[in-house]
């Protein structure tokens, strides 16, 4: 039954969406999308997820200088840095390497990094989660991402880089929208939204379990904690967040 129920309001909704479809179809959506809707969309949502989220990431964020290097210094690799919104978390003095797979954040971008001037920019890199292969294997001290694992191709392969670019005793941390509670109405609306959800906001999946990603990755010691963020109108309420040590 609710699979048909299902089917039904992904068709209505599509409906909704066809001009979305059609300039799909036309191969015009994505090239609008990365330059210009989802980093404007993603600036708007960010303003609001960055309110539900500030305590949390000031908790996850918290030990950061533990997992400094030998040096003394804390080098510090994010991976969909975005428009920069975890910049005022990390502490003084740590140098920090900016990838994302769409370089059309820089304006936003920028203005996150005049604003958090404790920080040393190393570099920034378009590249995927999955192919981080610009970065030396072993040569940071933390990995960070967030709201990033939903959209890329490969969690498995992700979580792989992040493992090989870390060095031994170096943290990832992490913190991403996950699927519902499977007997859960919420459940029910993301598989509703999936498909146009998917289309419309570059990628991102609304139905992964990343926690199973997570406890399959080699991590020697991971926290994970289940939260739940609500977020108007959206169905994006259940969230992980913590870290895991190589």
């Amino acid at each position: 039954e609710a699979g048909a129920s299902v089917l039904l309001l992904r068709a209505c909704l599509a409906l909704l969406a066809s001009p979305i479809y059609l300039l799909s179809f036309l191969g015009m959506w994505e090239p609008f999308c990365r330059k210009v809707f989802f980093p404007f969309i993603l600036d708007k949502i960010c303003v609001i997820h960055d309110k539900k989220s500030k305590k949390h990431k000031q908790e996850l964020f918290r030990n950061l200088p533990d997992f400094r290097g030998p040096s003394g210094e804390l080098r510090l690799l994010e991976i969909g840095t975005g428009s920069g919104s975890n910049f005022q978390f990390y502490p003084p003095g740590c140098k920090v390497t900016c990838t994302d797979i769409n370089p059309n954040f820089q304006e936003s971008l920028s203005k996150s990094m005049k604003k958090n001037q404790h920080l040393r920019y190393e570099r920034f890199l378009v590249a995927a989660g999955e192919d981080l292969r610009q970065v030396p294997s072993g040569s940071v001290d933390a990995v960070v991402c967030t709201l990033v694992l939903c959209s890329v191709q490969s969690v498995s392969s992700t979580l792989r880089e992040v493992l090989r670019v870390l060095r031994p005793g170096g943290a990832f941390y992490f913190l991403e929208h996950v699927a519902a509670e499977h007997s859960s109405w919420r459940y029910f609306w993301q598989q509703v939204c999936y498909p146009t959800w998917k289309l419309v906001f570059a990628g991102c999946c609304l139905t992964r379990e990343l926690w199973k990603n997570l406890e399959e990755a080699k991590f020697s010691e991971l926290k994970i904690q289940h939260i739940s963020m609500a977020m108007p109108c959206m169905p994006v309420e259940p969230h992980i967040v913590g870290y895991g040590v190589k």
